[in-house]
């Protein structure tokens, strides 16, 4: 692999010095209300710019993480099945070199290639789900690869007891009636999640942030923005929560960067990234 010429700051290792190799999956086709998030990873590596590399909240500098930005995949516009396929190569790569892949949506749906190449090398994977969204309709309006139905698509491949999701405030009905018997589910907050993280210590993890799990007046900029969200501070306080976990993979998705003119939307998404991937 070559290095990408802008990266994440602090992100410019070698592939074969990195622990982590983060990359964008610039695709929203599906997006259902205001697409967009396709812009997120040059906006978020433009924005980094403006952050320090250390962490006053982990004592800790991204520098020291090992990360390597492969930047952005070329991904097929309105064609979920391949731009699906082009992440699950890429990840599957960079599991089999012994790496964590960290990848920047995007919209929700890329995490279905992401974890699919992690649910063929870890047979007892687990993930971790931060969202307003439920993202468990079998199908919409017909369409089985949304990212309204990555959640369920997610399920048929590591089933039960597998799926532990946090944040969420909105879904129709059907999703939360199937849902109770398939996905663990805290409505609103994520009180439990300690407790679930320490029930997860000993399976490999995949963690997915969509950043509308934030409050709209904190984080406007995204497709699908949903009031009584969580603050800053309590995102933060859950990826420190999943500190401990065998993190084989995570991403962050959903930020559509031009519904913020202020920037502050972008600046918390860098902000996030930076954490968690000095958190893994």
């Amino acid at each position: 692999m070559k290095p990408n010429v802008q990266v994440f700051i602090g992100c410019d290792v070698s592939y074969e010095d990195a622990k982590i190799a983060l990359f964008g999956a610039p695709f929203d086709s599906t997006a259902s209300f205001r697409p967009g998030a396709r812009f997120a990873p040059q906006a978020m590596r433009a924005e980094s710019a403006g952050i320090e590399t250390f962490s006053p909240y982990q004592n800790c500098c991204i520098e020291d993480a090992a990360v390597f930005d492969a930047g952005d995949l070329e991904l097929p516009f309105g064609n979920a099945s391949r731009a699906l396929g082009e992440i699950e190569r890429f990840c599957a790569r960079v599991l089999a070199d012994g790496k964590t892949p960290a990848m920047i949506g995007g919209e929700h749906l890329v995490t279905l290639g992401a974890v699919r190449a992690a649910a063929k090398k870890h047979r007892d994977l687990a993930v971790i789900h931060f969202d307003a969204h439920a993202d468990m309709r079998d199908d919409y309006i017909g369409e089985k690869l949304s990212h309204a139905t990555v959640i369920r698509r997610v399920w048929e491949l590591v089933g039960d007891d597998s799926i532990f999701q946090f944040g969420i405030r909105s879904g129709c009905g059907e999703e939360f009636e199937w849902g109770r018997e398939h996905v663990y589910t805290e409505r609103f907050g994520a009180r439990s999640l300690r407790a679930r993280a320490e029930a997860l210590k000993d399976r490999p993890v995949y963690v997915t942030v969509d950043l509308d799990v934030l409050d709209p007046s904190e984080f406007p900029g995204t497709g699908t923005p949903e009031a009584g969200g969580f603050s800053f501070a309590e995102l933060l306080e859950c990826v420190e929560a999943c500190a401990k976990l065998n993190v084989i993979g995570f991403d962050l998705c959903e930020l559509s960067p031009h519904y913020d003119a202020s920037g502050i939307s972008t600046a918390a998404a860098c902000k996030t990234l930076r954490e968690t991937l000095i958190m893994i």
